[in-house]
């Protein structure tokens, strides 16, 4: 299987900018099959929390309308080089994985 996701957090100054692209299809459930002609089944991550060193520092649900393999970017006040962000998602049929990355200094 590949990497259920990529990570990297990089400090500069008191703001760390965290980069996560994950890996999933993303299905919406509107799409055909090209060889049945039946609708495919929508499968789709609806919930991404990131926490830092345990504690919750972003908490997303998502739906449909984000696409396949999927790339977030946000940033966190007052992380320290060395400190653990943790990314869980979960998605619409109930598969869960999650990715780690320690804060390093730009």
């Amino acid at each position: 299987m590949a990497e259920e996701m990529k990570m990297r957090a990089t400090l500069q100054g008191d703001i760390t900018d965290v980069k996560v692209r994950m890996n999933h299809i993303m299905e919406t459930g509107a799409r055909k099959d090209p060889k049945t002609g039946k609708l495919i089944p929508p499968h789709f991550i609806d919930q991404v929390v990131a926490t830092l060193n345990g504690k919750t520092v972003l908490d997303a649900q998502w739906g449909i309308a984000i696409s396949r393999n999927p790339f977030i970017g946000f940033k966190v006040k007052g992380a320290k080089v060395g400190d653990k962000i943790v990314v869980n998602a979960v998605d619409n049929l109930g598969t869960k994985f999650s990715g780690e990355v320690a804060v390093a200094a730009r």
